[in-house]
């Protein structure tokens, strides 16, 4: 990690200015926001050209979200080692994949599979939730419970605390005994008013400092994630980087 306070942002949040006439342009503005890293969800469809916007910007990209059990394998290591992304995190899964005992075995079996090629590479492989891995219930416990049980220690998890929150999870419980698993987390402090979801554990808003709180002394980078479908995302993402950065400057 660079010296000094770390902030990223997953740039699905600005997904709509990243064609190849904008793409400059847009890593340039979360860069003068105080951003420090962009976390891509595309890397495969032009890693290079996307690896010279990022250089160009600035900010670095030491995370990726892809779909490494479902894509290319190789295609995806290659594309982050040329983007000197040091964790690939599983962004998603099909949810009816999970729904039983026999699903979390094969996703976590094909899981720690690429964990460990990966680690040839010098990749970790790391794992985000949704909503329903939280709200499924399998075995007795929540998916996401199960699932983290079986993952080989070596793949780490970013916990985006909303979407946990909205399945089912007290967050305020769940980090501590997750413990040093947890390696990145998304956050977010400012919403998009009317845009929520129904929690169905412990509501998050307005608690991101308790969040950043409990995990300081583990989590290695909290990204940003504003997911607005109504209105001009660029207000909301330059709140929340106002907001987060005066916290992890602290």
């Amino acid at each position: 990690m660079t010296a000094g306070p770390q902030l990223g942002i997953q740039l699905y949040s600005v997904r709509n200015d990243l064609g190849p006439e904008r793409l400059d342009d847009t890593l340039g503005r979360l860069a003068a926001m105080g951003f420090t890293h962009a976390e891509p969800f595309d890397i495969l469809s032009d890693p290079h050209g996307l690896a010279a916007a990022v250089r160009s910007s600035g900010l670095r990209t030491t995370t990726a979200h892809a779909a490494v059990t479902e894509l290319d394998e190789t295609a995806v290591l290659d594309a982050a080692d040329l983007l000197d992304v040091g964790t690939v995190i599983i962004p998603w899964v099909e949810p009816r994949s999970i729904a039983d005992r026999a699903g979390v075995e094969r996703l976590a079996d094909a899981i720690n599979g690429v964990a460990e090629r990966a680690a040839r590479r010098g990749i970790r492989i790391g794992y985000h939730n949704h909503d329903f891995e939280f709200a499924q219930v399998v075995d007795g416990v929540p998916a996401y419970e199960l699932l983290a049980t079986l993952l080989d220690p070596a793949v780490v998890l970013e916990v985006d605390v909303y979407w946990a929150a909205v399945g089912g999870a007290d967050v305020f419980e769940l980090l501590p005994r997750l413990g040093d698993r947890v390696r990145f987390l998304h956050l977010v402090q400012h919403r998009e008013p009317g845009n929520d979801r129904p929690v169905l554990g412990v509501d998050t808003a307005g608690r991101m400092a308790e969040v950043l709180a409990l995990t300081a002394g583990t989590v290695e980078l909290p990204v940003v994630e504003v997911v607005a479908h109504h209105s001009d995302v660029w207000p909301l993402v330059e709140r929340n980087a106002a907001y987060f950065r005066a916290r992890v400057s602290a």
